[in-house]
């Protein structure tokens, strides 16, 4: 069972971080790669690595995620 929990969960970090590539919207990719980190974090907790999994979270899908966002609103604000 954890096997195929681990395996759906590699296929959907894989699945989605190729959906980052191929998505032409900058904010929706942004979106989308804290989904990747938020879907890491997860396999983490599985992995039983509860340490790395919060880090992962709150680094990852949180800090990253909002350098990112407030990078791109101060793009779009001087184009």
């Amino acid at each position: 069972m954890m096997l195929l929990l681990a395996t759906f969960l590699s296929f959907v970090m894989i699945a989605t971080a190729i959906w980052v590539i191929l998505t032409p919207s900058l904010l929706k990719a942004i979106i989308i790669f804290a989904i990747v980190s938020l879907v890491a974090s997860v396999s983490f907790i599985f992995m039983q690595a509860p340490d790395v999994a919060i880090t992962e979270a709150s680094i990852g899908a949180g800090i990253t995620t909002a350098i990112f966002i407030l990078s791109y609103k101060r793009v779009s604000e001087k184009n």
